[in-house]
């Protein structure tokens, strides 16, 4: 958990506030990730992901030694995930776009972990069956961003249990409850499932070793939030004689209804889902906080301020990936000569766009999806 006097807090089940991310770098002990691994990182790949360029990934966990490691000839695969609660968020999509790139550039094997048993055992009112609806439709969603089948594994957990849980058990035996009690907050009313998902959540980072019977190095795209998770697997794993995984942190993309905080599946008013038809989208975005002055007039006059400006920070996670068009969208946020009416009518129509492309490829996924996941 982080929070302080600034007022903001992340943990894995709740952010609040603006978040300040330097002290979120020292809070959580990772590191920023610097020109010079950004320098070695497009070496190998050719260029940088937007996302990275854009220091939306911002801090990392041993990313440096996941380099070393490829320079001397051991290729790294890829564990990502989602925890499934409701329709899948463009937010929830950036770890993802993330695992494709490095899937593209790096041939690597990218392993998917949907573990529909986490929200039915911390959230009330959610049943294990509508749970796992959930994350069937969540695989579609992941399988429509066009990862290679071949190279790419989905697993529940309830279902792929019989993989999962024999190393879990490894790994829960050197976590103890008080341990996991403090790093998530969880009181002693918590069921006991809640106390051993974070066990199972370990299991993909070293997965791969185990299944090739030597150490094959892992990089984690993942949303800051879910820092905690591995922090204490990291030693746990390396307690078994695997190699702790490599992370790499992305910021939030914020609610629409301002910058603090982020977009939760929770706040249906701030949030985009991949389920939103066009008058959804442009009824959203039509609300949104902008970084713009009261009036047109003030606007054209003093200009306004795109760091502060929801509509622009989504030009900047998704929606212009060109940086000289998004430095020329924030330029003219700035000197006033874009007001907010025309900038979110842009923004919807370029939403809209983006979700009638991504659910074509969904219903296209439907006749190919067994061939992403894995059942054990």
């Amino acid at each position: 958990m982080a929070k302080g006097k600034e007022d903001f807090e992340v943990t894995p089940y709740e952010v609040k506030g603006a978040v300040d991310y330097n002290k979120l770098i020292e809070r959580f002990g990772i590191r920023e990730i610097t020109p010079d691994l950004e320098t070695r990182l497009a070496k190998y790949a050719g260029d940088l992901h937007f996302l990275i360029r854009r220091h939306i990934f911002f801090a990392h966990r041993e990313l440096d030694w996941l380099l070393d490691k490829y320079e001397q000839g051991e290729h790294f695969y890829v564990y990502t995930g989602i925890a499934p609660s409701g329709s899948m968020t463009i937010g929830h999509l950036v770890p993802f776009a993330l695992a494709l790139w490095l899937q593209e550039r790096f041939n690597a094997d990218v392993y998917i972990q949907i573990p529909d048993e986490e929200k039915f055992l911390a959230r009330k009112g959610l049943t294990l069956e509508r749970v796992h609806e959930l994350a069937y439709d969540d695989a579609l969603n992941i399988a429509a961003m066009g990862f290679k089948p071949k190279k790419t594994k989905i697993f529940f957990d309830t279902e792929y249990a019989g993989v999962l849980y024999k190393q879990a058990v490894r790994v829960a035996k050197h976590i103890t409850l008080s341990t996991v009690k403090d790093a998530f907050g969880i009181g002693d009313d918590a069921n006991i499932g809640w106390t051993f998902y974070t066990s199972m959540q370990a299991v993909p980072s070293f997965l791969k070793s185990v299944e090739e019977n030597k150490n094959v190095p892992c990089l984690i795209p993942l949303g800051v939030d879910q820092d905690v998770h591995f922090r204490l697997a990291r030693d746990v794993v390396d307690k078994l004689g695997y190699y702790k995984p490599a992370i790499i942190h992305n910021k939030f993309m914020p609610s629409l209804s301002g910058i603090g905080g982020k977009m939760s599946a929770s706040d249906p008013d701030g949030t985009i889902y991949l389920s939103d038809g066009p008058e959804e989208v442009e009824r959203k975005v039509g609300k949104a906080f902008t970084g713009q002055q009261a009036t047109a007039a003030l606007q054209r006059k003093y200009g306004g301020d795109p760091d502060k400006c929801t509509v622009c920070q989504y030009y900047k996670f998704f929606f212009e990936p060109d940086d000289r068009k998004l430095e020329a969208i924030f330029e003219a946020e700035k000197n006033g000569t874009l007001l907010a009416g025309e900038h979110k009518k842009d923004l919807a129509k370029r939403i809209n766009a983006f979700l009638r492309k991504h659910n074509e490829r969904k219903s296209r996924a439907r006749s190919k999806i067994e061939s992403f996941i894995a059942r054990g």
